[in-house]
């Protein structure tokens, strides 16, 4: 069953729509739940990272049918997308998870929230600080490229070095061929 345009159960559509919707009880009432192929589809997320976020307690585990189809809500939608986002921006999964229970003020007494704020907002200077020097070395070694004063691969070679990371912070100067 499915909730129609007047909030009322109807049948559910039919099996070629891209989105079975059915409703299931909360004790609150009745939620709008999607499966997991039109959470995939609406969040960007594959199927198989969904698996795994839900392993790793970034989403709740979601609410099966009778048949053990998995089924989300809307808040999943969002939260799903928020993780996708952090992981894009390059956030390890237990950073993701702090950050997802100081958003829902899960993460203990508003001092540890604050603490908790602060160093990722610190983590966060960080790394852009970071991207910001490794743009600035990327169009450097761009510019070597393009006077001719590197040679094949060696763009790759100088980024690939373990140490690059100090390499930018520090602002030295990899050497470059004559």
């Amino acid at each position: 069953m499915a909730l129609t345009a007047s909030g009322e159960l109807g049948p559910c559509p039919p099996p070629t729509s891209c989105a079975k919707v059915h409703a299931l009880g909360s004790g609150r009432g009745l939620r709008v739940t999607i499966s997991i192929g039109e959470l995939s589809r609406r969040s960007g997320v594959r199927i198989p990272t969904i698996r795994y976020y839900e392993q790793n307690r970034l989403i709740s585990a979601p609410a099966r049918t009778e048949g053990q189809q998995r089924r989300y809500t809307e808040e999943d939608v969002v939260r799903l997308s928020f993780v996708r986002q952090a992981r894009e921006l390059g956030l390890e999964v237990d950073a993701i998870r702090e950050l997802l229970e100081l958003g829902t003020g899960h993460s203990g007494s508003p001092e540890e929230a604050a603490r908790l704020a602060l160093r990722h907002r610190d983590e966060t200077d960080r790394r852009i600080a970071l991207l910001t020097a490794l743009r600035s070395e990327l169009g450097r070694l761009a510019a070597e490229y393009g006077r001719g004063r590197l040679h094949g691969g060696r763009l790759l070679e100088v980024l690939a070095q373990p140490d690059i990371a100090d390499v930018i912070r520090r602002g030295i100067r990899t050497p470059f061929p004559g």
